[in-house]
């Protein structure tokens, strides 16, 4: 028995709209991954930078005046060197003679390279006790001290007590640091200095603990001997007085490179250098001065006669650098030292300076910079993405604080303009007397027009708007351009036996062909077009065509206000409606630059349209698109206040979105479109030099980098001032909702729904900036979008039945 596979109709190819819309569907998800990366980006970027200035997770307490008595004597009369055997403490003092300089809280560009100058002239090193945080912003100013032959230390990442802090907060801090010292100059070191210490005989019950852990973790702790106090500007001499150690013994000394104004320290610093040489001192840094101490052959340092820094076998610098630590090297989360190395601090395997590395045989290291390691492995490469994050960060905050300033301006540049034009624009539509009399556009226009309604799957709607349209006071033609609903639609329309209304079939193709279609079978010279989901009130179509009477103008815009407004999100819209069309179409009306006719209620002269090409398929803002074409024809688009006309809004946030970022984006591709009106001669021009500026800024730069301004509000408020910044939020939110109460009171609408205002701050107004962020991604990456058919209701009924 054979059998047949039966024959299948051959597949309908799928049309270009079709194709375009699959290709759109499959490129929206990477697209607003795409989108909230960019936000996370922004929203990294701020944190890591407020973490490097303290403005996150900063401790500014400072413990004083605690009770020592659980601190071994040993140690509080011991030098201020102190290590840690096997988890025996031992203190160490630096030899006879011999200066240490040590500087804090650096680095920084101004200072550091200054003192590093006066340090080279007189060939000595010194160690820098170095913040994390200064490292990673000033990594240049590092390397080059350490190629110079100097030592580093930590001072912990954000110069915390870390007296107050657990073991994870203190933990970080020394990994953090030691990761920008890898990034840095590609080295970690085994000296630690506490922030906010002193003298030895200073640790008190609470550091203690501290300065256990961290020598067990292998690091060797620098007390000072000798203070400067430079940080309080005494005058160069007190500074080398203070800083000069008593009856010839070794010392500590300490000094600063960064936390203000160092001038005073650099000049004290080659004062005190001769002055100290002059009395047979050397100096040298705290890995030489303990080569000293356990026995680095002819001694470690520098006189005015002495050359580099001596290198000695690794065994000795081992001895030196990290002496009785070595039993804490593997301990605590940081067990392996950073760098990559299982070895004790000291342990030899160091980066020496570039001045002597190639006189140096690869088993010796330089006695002064034993105390650091080579970085190798994940640290290094962490380290340099640490500096590379944070160089970003240094460039983008800066643009973005500019970028925030300008967006400050704009914003508050609009309402301006808003307030001053829209004013003056009420005063001259509701002229009644006084200079030039009332106001009239001319003649009084009463000749019959036809209102086209492009329908596709309206049956919640149609009746209501056909209804409205047959109270209409003025003649009319109604043609109902049914796109190939599937709901009935036609139907309706046609069993409501309503006069003067013709329905028209086609195949689904879109809105603009819909309207063309209408357009196409007008009977009059001037058409008004409508959205299926709109009710006009009784007199629209007549206010809307009386500045017909002026022959120049070739558009009208009308007032399309939100029916359902009794929801949040309705309520939210019919705010955004009332302020955009009686403020920003008022602006734009008086400078002549009118960027859309509404989709829901506008008139034209049916030869300007077909002039332009009629309503065109290339964007998916066919009005605007229209609208730029009227004015590049030469032809005025004015707007009247008085065509008030009731639409659906979404009633939805997903429907909300698809309907923002359609409109979002069709207005980018209309401005792509006419991006030559820029450079159009004469009247047409006007659009282009005016207009196209102002909607690009205003619709365009200023909402897509508002998200700025709530961003840096929110940081502010958590990490900096909040009452400052809340303050400065309500100031904003005080100037909108003055201009919003100026918007309801030229439109008579009731103030009660400017309660929601703060609300729509803090929400609604988030989420648009997300659409036009998201529009603004897909025309960057050369995306297209469909047609979003909304869902409707069918709720906004005859306009005396809304409040």
């Amino acid at each position: 028995m054979t059998s047949t596979t039966p024959s299948r109709g051959r597949r309908r190819a799928p049309t270009k709209m079709e194709r375009a819309a699959g290709k759109a569907a499959a490129l929206q998800k990477p697209r607003v991954i795409l989108a909230l990366l960019l936000l996370l980006g922004l929203t990294s970027v701020m944190l890591l930078d407020g973490y490097l200035r303290s403005e996150i997770g900063n401790d500014a307490r400072v413990r004083d005046g605690a009770a020592y008595d659980k601190v071994p004597q040993k140690i509080l009369d011991g030098g201020p060197l102190l290590t840690f055997t096997g988890g025996t403490a031992k203190t160490q003092s630096v030899p006879k003679r011999t200066i240490v300089l040590t500087f804090d809280d650096g680095p920084t560009p101004t200072w550091t390279p200054q003192i590093l100058k006066v340090l080279e002239d007189n060939n000595i090193e010194a160690t820098f006790f170095m913040v994390g945080s200064m490292v990673s912003r000033y990594p240049g100013v590092v390397k080059d001290l350490v190629e110079q032959g100097n030592e580093v230390g930590i001072h912990t990442f954000t110069h915390v007590d870390l007296s107050y802090q657990g073991t994870g907060r203190l933990q970080r801090e020394l990994k953090q640091t030691q990761l920008a010292l890898a990034g840095a100059a590609g080295i970690t070191t085994t000296l630690f200095r506490a922030p906010y210490s002193s003298e030895i005989n200073a640790v008190d019950n609470y550091s203690w603990p501290v300065y256990k852990e961290i020598g067990n973790l292998g690091y060797t702790s620098v007390f000072v001997d000798t203070d400067s106090d430079d940080w309080k500007k005494p005058g160069v001499s007190k500074i080398v007085q203070w800083a000069t150690p008593k009856s010839n013994k070794g010392a500590v000394v300490l000094m600063h490179d960064a936390g203000g104004d160092r001038s005073e320290t650099v000049k004290a610093l080659d004062t005190y250098i001769k002055k100290m040489k002059a009395k047979g001192y050397s100096f040298t840094t705290v890995s030489g001065a303990m080569a000293k101490l356990n026995g680095a052959p002819n001694g470690a340092g520098r006189t005015g006669a002495t050359g580099s820094g001596q290198a000695v076998e690794a065994g000795v610098g081992q001895a030196g650098a990290g002496a009785g630590a070595s039993a804490g090297a593997g301990a605590g989360a940081l067990g392996e030292q950073p760098g990559g190395t299982q070895s004790a601090p000291g342990s030899g395997s160091t980066n020496s300076s570039s001045n002597n590395s190639s006189t140096k045989s690869s088993n010796k290291v330089n006695v002064e910079q034993s105390g650091q390691q080579k970085a190798t492995g994940s640290t290094l490469y962490e380290g340099k993405a640490l500096i590379y994050a944070v160089a970003v960060a240094e460039w983008v905050l800066p643009l973005l604080s500019w970028l925030l300033l300008v967006v400050g301006i704009s914003v508050m540049g609009r309402f301006g303009m808003m307030l001053i034009l829209a004013r003056r624009h009420y005063g001259q539509r509701n002229r009644k007397r006084g200079k030039g009399g009332k106001f009239s556009w001319g003649p009084t226009v009463t000749r019959p027009v036809t209102v086209i309604v492009p329908a596709y799957n309206e049956k919640e709607c149609i009746a209501n708007t056909l209804h409205s349209l047959a109270q209409s006071t003025h003649p009319i033609e109604i043609i109902v351009v049914d796109d190939g609903s599937t709901d009935g639609t036609k139907e309706i329309a046609e069993s409501l036996g309503l006069p003067n209304v013709r329905v028209i079939r086609q195949e689904n193709a879109g809105k603009p062909a819909a309207l063309n279609n209408g357009v196409r079978n007008a009977s009059h010279d001037i058409v008004v077009m409508m959205d299926g989901d709109t009710v006009f009130e009784p007199d629209a179509v007549h206010q809307l065509v009386q500045p017909f009477a002026d022959p120049g103008i070739g558009a009208v815009a009308g007032n399309a206000k939100v029916g359902n407004r009794n929801t949040l999100i309705g309520a939210w819209q019919h705010i955004e409606y009332v302020m955009g069309f009686n403020l920003d179409r008022r602006m734009y009306d008086l400078l002549r630059c009118m960027p859309t006719i509404p989709g829901a209620i506008g008139a034209f002269r049916r030869d300007a349209v077909l002039e332009v090409g009629g309503m065109s398929e290339d964007t998916l803002a066919e009005d605007t698109d229209i609208t730029i074409a009227m004015h590049r024809a030469g032809r005025r688009v004015v707007y009247q206040e008085h065509a008030r006309a009731w639409t659906e809004a979404p009633s939805s946030l997903k429907q909300l979105w698809s309907q923002r970022y359609r409109w979002s984006y069709g207005t980018m591709q209309a401005l792509w479109k006419h991006r030559k009106s820029l450079t159009d001669k004469g009247p047409s021009g006007r659009f282009g030099r005016v207009g196209m500026p102002l909607v690009v800024i205003f619709q365009i730069i200023t909402p897509v980098l508002a998200p700025l301004i709530d961003v840096f509000t929110v940081y502010s408020m958590i990490f900096v001032d909040f009452w400052a910044s809340l303050l400065a939020w309500l100031a904003v939110l005080v100037v909108q909702l003055v201009c919003a109460a100026y918007a309801f009171r030229l439109d008579r609408e009731k103030y009660r729904y400017l309660a929601m205002l703060p609300l729509q701050q803090l929400a609604y107004r988030q989420m648009m900036y997300l659409v036009l962020i998201h529009s603004s991604v897909t025309a960057l990456t050369g995306g297209r979008l469909r047609w979003q058919k909304l869902k409707r209701t069918g709720e906004v009924g005859t306009p005396a039945g809304v409040s």
